[in-house]
């Protein structure tokens, strides 16, 4: 009789995501026997299993390579995969904390939010951490159909329903070139493991003239660029950064994101690094177009939602940038700047749920005309978000930005650098325009229905530490940002 071998199962490798995703199923069934009226509690159960995970991640930092390693090699819990998972679990727990009195004015708050949260965020673990193209795959579709229902999530209001419409429809067209492109690659190397496509490649050489192996670089290259929206693959991103409800709005510019520039970096770095001047010169010309588009289109935008997401296809460009540098600062400026826009950004829209009004009211930049006069605390709070969005110092999106800069010139690549600085200065117009309604106009409205609840302060407080500490001594995050890109 023939024997079946089992591999080793080694859950350490996957638990935070294990843990999440428990704690997602409890809380669809703790649901059903909460009161509608209580739903807001299963916010804080949420929070519990956030934290649990993220201890799960700091023990698992400078691990033994037997402890991080799991499922036949499918997945690896490397320092890599960890600082990208905090990052996740950050941006989940910022989006809880300002999704409670969001949803409850809209008047959908139901208790299916947050484990929709928690597995979305599972699935953006498993996109770090995989390393075979199939376990990435998973982790995108766990991640992409938790995020088009987000999308959709309030349905009595139409723009919401469009939201998740367009999203899954443009979602599921690029997971196609996606999933075709790791066909092709297979079909040329017989493998699926990112490792042994590398040492395929590097045995024969030949390959690379595979026109079958080029276009399967090629499409998944598409499918990631939709990911993290860069042009010319993001024109889903402002249909759905506007319908959607306002803090999965905020979800989406910065977990989702991060997850997409963690797989695109895993498979091109360790899978094609035998082409890799072909891809960076690739992503040059990507790096630049993105930025470029999502600056220029934002300069017109008069609802802040809408701006606020062609600043993210521009921010995706200038993550680009590290990217296509090609070095090990380039990845660590990735790193370091999804931390920090997932800061920035998520407090930008903590601030934008409190000015909204019930029906996504309230959104456009001149709405926000007077609010340094009669709610100054909260008008400074969104300067320093939109100062550290345009890179001004000190604030951490200019160390961010600086470093990111910094790795294109070591490369070489001193005009992608400069081309990056003068795209980062004409965002600043449309930052300081929102200023100049805040400071600069006379008030139209007394926003006496802002109410901060303490655990939309709580996130607040969180995102201005992360701003504003990080920009005056970045030295410890990125000494972590470079330990993790020690492949």
């Amino acid at each position: 009789m023939e024997t079946i071998a089992i591999p080793a199962i080694n859950f350490t490798a996957v638990m935070p995501e294990t843990i999440l995703s428990v704690f997602a199923m409890v809380l669809l069934l703790v649901n059903v026997f909460v009161p509608g009226k209580q739903k807001a509690y299963l916010g804080y159960l949420s929070l519990i299993g956030i934290v649990i995970a993220a201890v799960s991640v700091f023990n698992g930092w400078d691990a033994p390579q037997a402890i991080r390693e799991g499922f036949n090699g499918a997945v690896l819990q490397d320092n890599f995969a960890l600082f990208f998972k905090a990052i996740f679990l950050l941006s989940a727990a910022l989006t809880i904390l300002i999704s409670d009195q969001y949803m409850e004015r809209e008047g959908c708050n139901h208790g299916e939010l947050y484990p929709l949260i928690l597995l979305a965020t599972a699935g953006m673990m498993l996109m770090a951490s995989g390393t075979d193209l199939m376990v990435i795959f998973l982790g995108l579709e766990v991640l992409s159909v938790s995020l088009y229902v987000l999308a959709g999530f309030n349905r009595d209001n139409i723009r919401s329903n469009e939201a998740g419409l367009k999203y899954f429809l443009l979602g599921a067209f690029s997971t196609g070139f996606l999933l075709y492109g790791m066909a092709l690659t297979y079909g040329s190397t017989g493998t699926t493991k990112i490792a042994n496509i590398a040492a395929y490649v590097a045995q024969n050489g030949s390959v690379t003239a595979n026109p079958m192996f080029l276009v399967g670089m090629l499409l998944m290259a598409v499918g990631f660029s939709f990911k993290i929206a860069a042009a010319p693959f993001h024109m889903w991103t402002p249909d759905v950064y506007e319908g959607a409800p306002t803090p999965m709005t905020a979800f989406m510019s910065a977990g989702p994101k991060a997850a997409g520039f963690a797989a695109f970096i895993r498979v091109l770095v360790f899978a094609f690094p035998m082409l890799k001047a072909d891809w960076t010169s690739l992503l040059w010309i990507l790096a630049v177009l993105t930025m470029t588009v999502g600056n220029i289109i934002a300069l017109s935008q008069d609802n802040i939602k809408r701006m606020l997401a062609y600043s993210s296809i521009a921010h995706a460009g200038y993550a680009l940038v590290g990217f296509a540098a090609g070095n090990a600062e380039g990845a660590a400026g990735i790193l370091f700047y999804m931390l920090s826009y997932a800061f920035m950004n998520i407090g930008a829209f903590a601030i934008i749920v409190l000015i909204g009004k019930k029906g996504e009211a309230n959104n456009n930049v001149a709405d926000y005309a007077g609010l340094g006069f009669r709610r100054p605390v909260l008008a400074l709070l969104m300067s320093i978000f939109l100062f550290s969005l345009a890179g001004i110092p000190p604030m951490v999106g200019f160390v961010g930005k600086f470093y990111l800069f910094s790795a294109a010139i070591k490369s070489g690549y001193i005009g992608l650098a400069i081309i990056g600085v003068l795209n980062s200065a004409a965002s600043v117009y449309y930052y300081l325009r929102v200023m100049v309604f805040m400071y600069m106009k006379d008030p139209v409205e007394e926003f006496d229905w802002v109410k901060v609840t303490p655990a939309i302060a709580l996130s607040l407080i969180i995102s201005a530490a992360g701003v504003l500490i990080p920009g005056v001594v970045p030295s410890y995050l990125l000494q972590l940002a470079q330990k993790a890109v020690q492949f």
